[in-house]
Parts: C-alpha cells; structure tokens; sequence
C-alpha cells in the first residue's frame, strides 16, 4: 500500500514539473503573419510559452510568407459569363514549419488555403493554431 502511495505521488510530481516546464515557442518574422499566428497560438489556447530570443526556444516555427492569388476584374466577369461565380474570391495561401532547436529536424508541418485570403490572414493563422495544437501538441 505504501508503495503504492508513493507511486501516486510521486506521479503527481513530476506531472506538476512537466507542467512548470512549459515549451517555448519562437516564430520567426514573415511580414507581419508572425503576428497573427502569435495572436491565433494565444486565442486557441496552444500550450507554448511564445519567446521573443530564438536562442530560448525548444521549437522554431517559421512560415513560408502569405502568397495572394489575385483575381483580375476582366478574369471574375469572364468565369461569371461562362462558367460559375462561385470561389472567385482572390485566394491565398501559407505553409509553416516547426523545427526542434536541439536536434535541428522538422517536427511538424502544415499548409493552409483559404478563400478572400487578403482578408483572412487571421482565419489562416488560427488554422495553423489549431492543427498544431491537435496534431503536434496533443502528441506531448
């Protein structure tokens, strides 16, 4: 039983150290997108102390830069003409990276396309937030 006790607690304790060790988080600057995935990291509630020195970081995320795809005015009017007006909002698209800071190696990754994406930097960030917070975090 003592044993058994002993177990428990010390299961608790190092539980309580895990926790008091959080993971830092560094995200490298892309033109401003840094900003929107630092907000979406706090509004999706991922578990990662955000650090301003890379030198303190566990994990290094970095994004490709936020590519628009423009649709010209003459090209919405041809594929209304001719086909559908559905999805000719302009587009964009981001991938980001995480790589760990003691072995240097990729350790997750993901891409995200979204509709009206000039407007919707924030939408692609939270989507980058949430996928690391269930893909690659929930793995801890």
């Amino acid at each position: 039983m003592t044993t058994l006790k002993t177990a428990v607690i010390l299961g608790i304790f190092a539980s309580t150290a895990a926790l008091g060790s959080a993971t830092s988080i560094y995200v490298t600057p892309d033109d401003g997108f840094e900003t929107n995935i630092i907000a979406a990291l706090e509004k999706k509630h991922v578990p990662l102390d955000i650090v301003t020195d890379q030198t303190q970081a566990d994990y290094i995320l970095t994004a490709t830069g936020v590519h628009i795809h423009k649709e010209s005015g003459a090209g919405k009017i041809a594929r209304c003409m001719f086909a559908y007006c559905a999805g000719i909002e302009d587009s964009g698209d981001v991938s980001v990276q995480l790589v760990d800071t003691h072995t240097k190696t990729v350790v997750w990754a993901y891409s995200v396309a979204k509709q009206r994406a000039a407007k919707n930097r924030q939408s692609m960030a939270e989507a980058i937030a949430k996928h690391m917070k269930s893909e690659f975090v929930s793995s801890w």
